[in-house]
């Protein structure tokens, strides 16, 4: 992003409304939100004291996927759609740090995210790091953006967290999945994380957030978001609560295991 476009990125911030990068930013711990931010998180926090665990949970399943795509799986490509802002152990870093040649496409549509992106988000030499200015809803804009980067010949490792629900069923999320990975070649993965409607109290946390957040957030049933990899085969476990997919010796026992479930798949 040049300083023109950083400067336009700025301009679009809203600091009115909540914005779920920046309420997310301040669950985990980071700085880089407003007040607006804090009183939604802090709020949420009350309604349902384990959000921040699941919060941290999800980062901490992308961490073990990114890993597993780059080691195990050969993946040398990620699309990583939703990005959130920059935290500690991004996308790029967990790649390079398995294979320092991995390529790195980022895709959000929140300005500040934008900002943030251009300014920590450094790969390595050996691999190449780039953003994307786009809406999850956009996905041909996307694909086309990723193509100046990545080689859509071969396989690429798609991440998705926590973005799907943010798209309305109005919106066809799964005609969004599907477009997505009609563009990518077989050997492709998804990686998708959401969090689901299970425990009333995250519930009624979601329903206070959406009442002034600039854009709500759709909880779904387990069985609806493992309908996002149908024709994928999945890696074991499965599509399961985010703490129980292929745990490491950082893996913790929460105390909310099933308000988020999460998966990895491959095209055939």
């Amino acid at each position: 992003m040049d300083d023109q476009s950083a400067r336009s990125a700025w301009d679009r911030v809203d600091t009115t409304k909540p914005h779920s990068a920046r309420v997310w930013d301040y669950l985990l711990g980071g700085k880089n939100n407003y007040a607006v931010d804090k009183q939604a998180g802090d709020t949420i926090l009350t309604l349902f004291p384990a959000f921040a665990e699941v919060a941290r949970l999800q980062r901490r399943f992308l961490n073990r996927a990114v890993r597993f795509l780059a080691g195990q799986a050969g993946i040398r490509q990620f699309l990583d759609i939703g990005t959130g802002l920059p935290t500690a152990n991004n996308t790029h870093e967990v790649a390079q740090s398995v294979a320092p040649d991995s390529r790195v496409v980022y895709v959000d549509n929140d300005p500040l995210v934008l900002v943030h992106a251009r300014a920590l988000l450094a790969g390595t030499p050996e691999g190449v790091t780039e953003y994307i200015d786009a809406d999850v809803r956009d996905p041909q804009r996307i694909l086309e953006g990723a193509a100046k980067v990545l080689d859509l010949s071969r396989p690429v490792g798609l991440t998705m967290l926590s973005i799907m629900g943010q798209v309305p069923d109005a919106d066809d999320p799964d005609g969004i999945v599907r477009q997505l990975l009609d563009g990518l070649p077989p050997g492709s993965y998804l990686a998708l994380s959401d969090g689901t409607n299970g425990n009333p109290a995250l519930v009624t946390a979601v329903e206070s957030y959406n009442s002034r957040a600039a854009y709500p957030y759709h909880l779904r049933a387990p069985e609806r978001v493992a309908a996002f990899f149908e024709g994928l085969d999945m890696v074991e476990p499965g599509v399961v609560p985010t703490p129980l997919w292929r745990p490491d010796a950082e893996s913790v026992n929460p105390s909310d295991p099933v308000s988020a479930v999460c998966g990895v798949g491959r095209k055939a």
